[in-house]
């Protein structure tokens, strides 16, 4: 659950809080981790106290924390795996969120024992740049572990198709369906663009791009710089709102200074709640230049907001913004990102006529309630 996951996380505890609102008595069993440190949560018991998890219920394990990164990334839990096993037959059905982990793995583990329904939601684990990340060590796995756990679900549940048909490269025969990840409609903010441009000093003309994600390899980030660094000629100025490993984030400035881009820069890092909705709704461009994203939560949330999107192919909304025209999708390729946003700073206009139409249209299609509606036929379908 913690924020250092990114996404998914945030989108877990949207869709329990959906679920919960049309009547499901939906709960979250997860670890304590953290990243490198240790979430500061009550542990072993139910709670819906916590604002920052949406108020929905919880119940956090501790996670086995050695000084090891590989042994405390696979986020072990006795206490979890004590209390899935005294428990899971209370529930309809487990949906287990990603793979690879020990959480997940377990769940599925002690779920088939004990012959209560599960489906699993791999969130991106399972397309081809994560599979190639560790690949021995996660064919191994698969192969051991997780395979039979994945044969024995009773569906896998993927975002978009773009991650379906990565899935299928791997042979593995599995009924799965297409659900795409909902979005909470941001409330408007007046005058957003002038609030922003205060706030981080920046003139009323300029234009402001927007990266706001994970600051990891697996974003781009090094394109899109480079991309930029081409255009210094033009007037803008580039947001990057997010958080990442610090000797990443050094690397990341270091390129920043290289590309000529450090003094029209602003790095904010992790921002969350209105200051959120006040970026997304302020920019005038959001980039998201990933090698690949199985659905794109940043992307649909900037959308959301009225703001235009730039992003590459390896995200895989990316058919339905260029199918709905309401955004810009390119190649991973410096010269093709930096001929993008040259087209974008040459005729604002048509950009913001883009983003009003966006904003219908993900309203009209992507809302949580929409989107929980569908996933309780889902649920209904499968449970047993």
């Amino acid at each position: 659950m913690a924020t250092v996951r990114g996404g998914p996380s945030q989108a877990v505890i949207e869709m329990v809080s959906a679920l919960r609102s049309q009547g499901v008595d939906a709960e979250i069993a997860t670890t304590n981790d953290n990243g490198k440190g240790l979430l500061d949560v009550p542990l072993s018991e139910l709670t819906d106290q916590l604002a920052e998890y949406g108020h929905v219920p919880i119940r956090f394990f501790p996670r086995f924390s050695p000084n090891i990164n590989v042994v405390r990334e696979f986020a072990f839990s006795r206490s979890l795996t004590t209390w899935l096993w005294q428990h899971i037959t209370e529930y309809d059905l487990v949906h287990v969120h990603a793979i690879f982990s020990y959480a997940s793995t377990i769940a599925m583990a002690i779920a088939r024992m004990q012959k209560v329904a599960y489906i699993n939601t791999p969130h991106g684990q399972l397309c081809k740049w994560s599979w190639q990340q560790s690949k021995l060590r996660k064919q191994i796995y698969l192969q051991v572990i997780e395979r039979s756990n994945l044969l024995h679900s009773q569906a896998l549940h993927f975002t978009a198709q773009q991650e379906l048909d990565e899935f299928d490269l791997l042979g593995l025969n599995i009924p799965n369906f297409i659900l795409p990840h909902g979005v909470q409609i941001p409330s408007l903010i007046p005058e957003a663009p002038s609030q922003l441009r205060k706030i981080l000093q920046i003139p009323d003309l300029c234009p402001i791009l927007l990266f706001m994600s994970r600051i990891h390899p697996k974003k781009g980030l090094e394109y899109l710089i480079a991309a930029l660094g081409k255009l210094t000629e033009y007037n803008f100025a580039f947001v990057i709102a997010g958080s990442g490993e610090p000797d990443y984030v050094s690397q990341i400035q270091d390129l920043l200074v290289t590309h000529g881009l450090r003094e029209r820069t602003h790095l904010v890092g992790f921002v969350e709640g209105e200051t959120k909705n006040l970026y997304l709704q302020g920019a005038d461009l959001f980039a998201l230049t990933s090698y690949s994203e199985n659905f794109g939560i940043a992307a649909i949330e900037s959308l959301a907001s009225g703001t235009l999107v730039l992003i590459t192919d390896g995200v895989a909304i990316a058919p339905m913004v260029q199918e709905q025209e309401i955004g810009y999708v390119t190649k991973l390729e410096i010269n093709a990102i930096t001929s993008i946003i040259q087209d974008f700073l040459e005729h604002p206009h048509i950009a913001k006529q883009k983003g009003d139409r966006a904003q219908q249209y993900i309203a009209e299609h992507y809302t949580w309630a929409k989107i929980a509606q569908r996933l309780i036929t889902t649920y209904t379908k499968y449970a047993k």
